[in-house]
C-alpha cells in the first residue's frame, strides 16, 4: 500500500523531468505529507499532449454514483488489476504516472503499539515515477456539475529493501518505460505486465522519521529528515 507520499518538485521541474508541457492550470503547492483525498501532480496523455496536470488522488470509476468511492481506490493491486471492474478500463485506456519525491511506509516496533515511519526516497534525489491509472466522473443530474479527475498508485510485492518495512510497494517505472505505460494506444495488459514488478533495491533508501507525519495535519520538510529510530519495548 502506498497512502502517503511527499510531492515537493515544482511543477515546472517536473514539467521538465518528464518532457511534458504545464498547463497553466497545473499549479500545486508543495507538499511534504500528501494524504488520501489531496490533489496530486500525474503526468498523463490526452488527446496526444503529455502534460503535467492534477488529480484528485483516488479513483473515482465512470460508472460510480458519487465521488466518495474514491477514499477506498488510493491503490490499485497489480495483480488482477486487467480484469478488476473499478480499473480494468483505465489500465487499458488511461494511465499516467504519479510523480512523488518520497513515500512513507510504517515499520512495527516490537513491543510497542505505535510504528516507526520510513521515508523511502530515490538515492539520487530524483523524484520517483509510480505506476498510476486516471479516470474522468461527471456529477450525474441535468446540469452535469462538472468533470472530476482522479488517479490511483498501482502497488507491488515489494522489494527486498522494501520488504523489511511492508508487504506492498509503488510500481515505480523507470524512464525507458515511460513512453509504453502514458501511450493509450498500448491497450493489450500482456503489452505492459513486465512493468508490474518491484523496482530494484537500490532506487528505495530510506530512513526513520518524525511520528508527526502520521498527522495530515503536519508539513513541511522537517517530516523527511532522519531521526533515531524508536527502541525495542523492554
Amino acid at each position: 500500500m502506498c497512502g502517503r507520499f511527499a510531492s515537493t518538485s515544482t511543477p515546472d521541474d517536473l514539467a521538465a523531468y518528464f518532457h511534458a508541457v504545464l498547463p497553466t492550470e497545473a499549479a500545486l503547492e508543495p507538499s511534504y505529507n500528501v494524504a488520501p483525498t489531496d490533489d496530486v501532480a500525474v503526468v498523463a496523455t490526452d488527446r496526444g499532449v503529455r502534460a503535467v496536470t492534477v488529480m484528485h488522488w483516488g479513483l473515482v470509476p465512470y460508472w460510480a454514483k458519487d465521488p466518495g468511492i474514491g477514499s477506498r481506490m488510493i491503490n490499485a493491486r497489480a495483480e488482477g488489476i486487467a480484469e478488476k471492474g473499478a480499473f480494468k478500463a483505465a489500465f487499458r485506456h488511461r494511465r499516467c504516472i504519479v510523480a512523488a519525491d518520497g513515500f512513507y511506509e510504517w515499520r512495527a516496533v516490537p513491543g510497542r503499539k505505535a510504528k516507526q515511519p520510513y521515508f523511502i526516497h530515490r538515492p539520487d534525489g530524483e523524484p520517483y515515477a509510480f505506476a498510476g491509472l486516471w479516470e474522468r466522473w461527471r456529477h450525474p443530474g441535468a446540469d452535469g456539475g462538472g468533470e472530476l479527475r482522479s488517479t490511483t498508485i498501482v502497488t507491488t510485492t515489494p522489494n527486498e529493501a522494501m520488504a523489511a518495512v511492508h508487504d506492498r510497494m509503488p510500481v515505480i517505472l523507470p524512464a525507458s518505460a515511460w513512453d509504453r505505460w502514458l501511450d493509450p494506444d498500448v491497450s493489450d495488459p500482456d503489452a505492459l505486465a513486465d512493468l508490474l514488478v518491484p523496482a530494484p533495491s537500490e532506487l528505495t533508501v530510506m530512513h526513520p522519521v518524525s511520528t508527526d507525519v502520521g498527522n495530515v495535519r503536519n508539513d513541511g520538510p522537517h517530516l523527511i529528515e532522519p531521526v533515531e529510530p524508536a527502541p525495542p519495548a523492554g
